[in-house]
């Protein structure tokens, strides 16, 4: 995705789901047990956006952001698969802890589908993720894997980095409020090139950002802001208000992958060109 020819857009989407059924304990998002009325809130905002993408007569990409966990719900893989098969959804994406089982994506179109998946030590066995990774190589699914960089983790970072086949890449994200000796930073940059990108934050404020204008963020009900960091209200999906516009950033710094490889100064569109939502680099530096 190395710009926008005219009328592409990727949207990062963000309903109201907000259950998990994992409970880590650095999870920096508040977790709540949807009860069925928010669980059908959710799902018919998901319906909708769906069908709104269905309709478009220009290429969308869409990456999936719950602050839960969307695949254990039915109406989240239903959507991958559904729009995996349209002709101009370029790319369906979701960041994910993959607990739900694998055999939807018999359905779904692989090549235009990906995952976004996190290894949360503590809250499955190595075992079981390492075997969901193995599933989803078999089946050619195109993802990629990552981890929380906590001291904690280190050890089963390394070892799941041995066990993965190099092509797999595995990413890892600074600790949100850590700062990482030099040291430090360099055991993770041996698992993971790219933790430079993640170790500190961006200074943005006043930098070009394709938020707002290639990619936005939308909500369940359709509001449209230029990324989840932004509060400001760019107009809504569903009744027209919304136009992309594009704008330098106003925030002073951005520590969120899904923010800052958008900003044009981090040149992060070539690096993972082809698999900016998903997270996967066109090349991978010598680890």
């Amino acid at each position: 995705m190395p710009g926008r020819s005219q009328g592409e857009l990727t949207i990062l989407y963000r309903g109201p789901l907000a259950s998990c059924d994992y409970d880590c304990p650095y999870c920096p998002f508040a977790k709540r047990r949807d009860n069925p009325e928010q669980l059908s809130r959710d799902r018919v905002a998901l319906e909708r956006f769906t069908a709104w993408v269905a309709g478009r007569d220009h290429p969308v990409s869409v990456l999936f952001t719950p602050w839960g966990e969307g695949l254990v719900r039915s109406w989240y893989r239903r959507a991958m698969v559904e729009l995996s098969h349209l002709p101009h959804v370029r790319r369906v994406a979701i960041q994910t802890n993959f607990s739900c089982r694998s055999g939807w994506l018999a359905e779904a179109d692989l090549d235009t589908l990906a995952l976004w998946v996190t290894y949360h030590p503590g809250q499955v066995t190595y075992q079981r993720f390492l075997g969901r990774c193995r599933d989803l190589l078999e089946r050619g699914v195109r993802f990629s894997v990552g981890v929380v960089g906590l001291p904690e983790h280190l050890g089963q970072a390394r070892r799941l980095r041995a066990d993965l086949p190099p092509e797999v890449y595995l990413w890892v994200n600074a600790a949100e409020g850590t700062v990482y000796t030099d040291d430090e930073a360099d055991a993770w940059t041996e698992i993971d090139p790219l933790f430079q990108y993640s170790r500190t934050p961006h200074r943005s404020a006043g930098l070009p950002c394709r938020t707002g204008d290639s990619v936005v963020s939308v909500d369940g009900d359709g509001t449209v802001r230029r990324c989840h960091f932004v509060p400001a209200v760019l107009g809504n999906l569903y009744d027209g208000t919304f136009a992309p516009r594009a704008a330098v950033c106003p925030v002073a710094v951005c520590d969120c992958h899904i923010g800052y490889v958008h900003l044009e100064t981090t040149g992060l569109y070539d690096v993972f060109a082809g698999g900016v939502l998903e997270r996967i680099p066109a090349l991978l530096p010598p680890g």
